[in-house]
């Protein structure tokens, strides 16, 4: 079965901009196309589509409540969602983050980003676009000692060693590359950083890696 999305936007051009490139992809159908947030809820709890593009500046409901409402901390069953968003919003983009989002779109970002982002967290890899998420965390993300004590359990060197690599953008295969292990092995360390962080995705791992200065 294809890729189910929901856009919301309250820029009609965006609107159908984006249903035009991801309805042309014979993986990718647009199942709804909003243009407030409180319309967004309704129609991904209606439709549960595979993954939720939000903008952050909407009426009614802006992205960050939507994302929160669909997929932040206590929803069963949360949605993945996918941020567009610009650089001159990074307050947003952290609270989003926050909130639950799994990943970041810039919207000027093109027709071959865009495919790729919803390929990506359909699948559910969370870091869409590796150099706009890093860069996006390297922007927003100050380091705070005090996260540190979120561990539940201390890191390993080799987690560590995956964690940095994560939040510089790297993938599964690249993980693997660099540090001469196997993918089914990157795999296992990356369980048990979720684990032991509290973390649902490699956007979170990310944003606590340069949060507690793990990587600068």
């Amino acid at each position: 079965m294809g890729i189910r999305v929901l856009i919301a936007d309250d820029q009609e051009l965006v609107r159908t901009g984006f249903q035009m490139i991801l309805d042309a992809q014979p993986d990718i159908e647009v199942v709804a196309a909003v243009a407030d947030g409180a319309g967004a809820v309704e129609q991904a709890r209606r439709l549960r589509p595979d993954v939720c593009l939000l903008d952050i500046r909407m009426p009614k409901l802006d992205g960050i409540e939507v994302t929160r409402l669909l997929a932040g901390p206590g929803v069963d069953n949360p949605m993945r969602v996918v941020i567009v968003t610009t650089f001159d919003l990074d307050e947003y983009v952290y609270g989003a983050l926050r909130a639950g989002a799994c990943g970041f779109l810039l919207k000027d970002s093109g027709p071959t980003l865009l495919i790729e982002a919803v390929r990506a967290a359909a699948v559910g890899d969370a870091l869409v676009s590796p150099s706009i998420t890093v860069r996006l965390l390297q922007h927003l993300s100050q380091p705070r000692p005090e996260a540190a004590r979120r561990l539940r359990e201390p890191l390993t060197d080799r987690e560590l060693d995956v964690v940095r690599l994560v939040a510089r953008g790297r993938t599964n295969q690249e993980v693997a590359a660099e540090l001469f292990v196997s993918l089914s092995t990157v795999k296992t360390h990356l369980g048990s950083i979720f684990a032991k962080l509290g973390t649902r995705n490699r956007v979170e791992i990310a944003a606590w890696a340069w949060e507690t200065g793990v990587v600068r």
